[in-house]
Parts: structure tokens; sequence; C-alpha cells
């Protein structure tokens, strides 16, 4: 099965990566905006997990839907994704030099070309929605509704303002801090697999209950990538670790330790797999919820 999930992943990843780069081609119409277009190619080549679109893709198949019905949502996402990565290593925000084992857009290519091509990545993403063929008007609406909704103050963004804001407390509670977590990094997996219904067809319950499953393993993403910013090293994450330490940040670690953590992480992961039990053909999506609860980067 591990070859098998391996070989999958691999292959929707390949054709992920594919889709996004037509997105960000130069053409001779914009050839003189030519420096941001390589920005996003730039941070966009960076690779990553392709997690949130390849949930995109696999939620859409186990509802019965095509890969081509939901390639321009998986694709979109991931360039919200890509565009929240770009700001948040700017100075202003988290001053990160490195990303994915690459210089920083705003590293490479300047803070003022990445701000403006974080910028440009956003608005690419909300073009591909509205040009995706195959959907019809209605089921392109109800897309982006889910991708603005994730995306903005009560979502990702939102969730980027509460981080920045427990950064001068010492104070913060479990329950905030699952808050700002379910905000910031889980708002978009949620997004993913109720994009992935959608695209499909999908009944209003079986979104829902994608939806939950998104709220567990957002949680436990996000729990995951604390513990390894402790036990992890700068080579395997490819950026810098220890950094939340350093910063006095609260974390799952601060609040639980790494042991009750891991157990909470474990316990989301449970949870997460249940729901997913009532799904049809879920072999491969079980194994991805493993795999992040498992993984070392």
């Amino acid at each position: 099965m591990e070859a098998k999930f391996q070989q999958h992943l691999e292959q929707l990843a390949s054709q992920i990566e594919t889709h996004l780069m037509a997105y960000v081609r130069v053409t001779p119409e914009i050839q003189r905006q030519a420096k941001v277009m390589e920005a996003m190619q730039y941070s966009l080549e960076a690779g990553g997990k392709r997690i949130r679109p390849v949930l995109v893709l696999e939620f859409c198949r186990i509802c019965g839907g095509s890969q081509e019905q939901a390639m321009a949502a998986a694709c979109a996402l991931e360039m919200i994704h890509t565009f929240s990565l770009i700001h948040d290593d700017l100075p202003e925000m988290d001053n990160d030099d490195f990303r994915r084992g690459k210089p920083s857009c705003h590293k490479a290519f300047g803070a003022d070309v990445a701000l403006q091509a974080g910028d440009a990545m956003l608005v690419a993403a909300f073009a591909a929605l509205i040009d995706a063929p195959l959907l019809t008007a209605e089921r392109k609406l109800e897309l982006l509704h889910i991708l603005a909704e994730a995306t903005g103050a009560a979502g990702m963004i939102g969730g980027q303002i509460m981080d920045m804001a427990f950064e001068r407390r010492s104070d913060v509670t479990l329950e905030e801090q699952e808050a700002m977590c379910m905000a910031k990094t889980g708002a978009l997996i949620r997004a993913a697999c109720r994009l992935g219904c959608t695209a499909a067809g999908a009944s209003k319950e079986r979104t829902a209950l994608a939806d939950k499953y998104g709220a567990k393993l957002g949680l436990a993403f996000q729990i995951v990538d604390d513990i390894l910013d402790v036990t992890s090293s700068s080579d395997v994450l490819g950026k810098p670790v220890g950094s939340d330490a350093e910063e006095g940040k609260t974390t799952f670690l601060t609040l639980l330790g790494l042991k009750q953590a891991q157990e909470k992480a474990a316990d989301l992961t449970k949870e997460a797999k249940a729901l997913l039990e009532q799904f049809p053909e879920n072999a491969f999506l079980l194994a991805l919820t493993d795999e992040l609860l498992c993984r070392n980067k």
C-alpha cells in the first residue's frame, strides 16, 4: 500500500505542478511585467507537499467527480497558500530568509517585488476559478465563496492577525491557540475538502462531513508543525527551526508539552479517519491522513 500511495501522491503532485505553472507563464501581453511573474513562478516552483490541492482532487474523486472538474479549484487554493507564504516570510511578518530550502521570495527578488507577487498570486487564484472550464456559473460561485471565506478575515488572514497579536502575550490559552490555528492553518485545509466536494456536486451533508474531517486534520497538522519546529532540523524542514522558542511564541508544545501534544495530534488523526470511513474509495485519503501525522517535514 505504501508504494502505491507514494506513487499516486507523486502523480497528483506532478499534475498539479503542470497546471499551476500554466497559470503564471509569461505571455507577450505581460512581457513588461515579467519580473513579478518570475517571482510568482519562483515561489510556486519551491514545491512543498501540495497537500491542499491533493485534498481538493481526492474529495472530488470520492464524491464522484473528475480531476478536470476540480483542477482549477485545486490550483486556486495552492496559489492562495503560496501567496500567504510569500507574505508571511516578509520582514514585517515572520522575517524568514528561507522557505523549502531556498531563499524566501523577498530575499531572491526584494521585498517590494515579493509583496506584489503575493498580491498578484491572490488575484490569479480567483481568476483561475472564474475562467475554469467544465463548471457552471452557479458552481463557480459556490467555489469562489468557499475560497473567499477561507482566505479572508474569518479565515487564514484573520488567523495570521491573531497569531501576531498572540506574540505580544504570555497568557494565551489553549482555547485561543486552537481558534487561531483553526483559522490560520485550518481554514484552507477545510476549504480544500469543501472545494473538492462542491466541484463534484456532492450533497450538503457529505460536504459538511468533509468539512469536519478538514477541521480535525487542520488542527492535527498545526500541532505536528509545532512539534517539528522543536524536534526536526533546518536541513530536513528546509526552513529555520526553533524560531518559535526564540521568539517566545505560544505553541501547542508550550501549552501541552511534547508528549501531550503528540497524543492530541494522534487523537485528532483518529477522529479524522473515523469521519473518512463514511466515504467510499477512501484508502488513499486514510493513508494520507496517517502520513501527515508521522511526517518529518
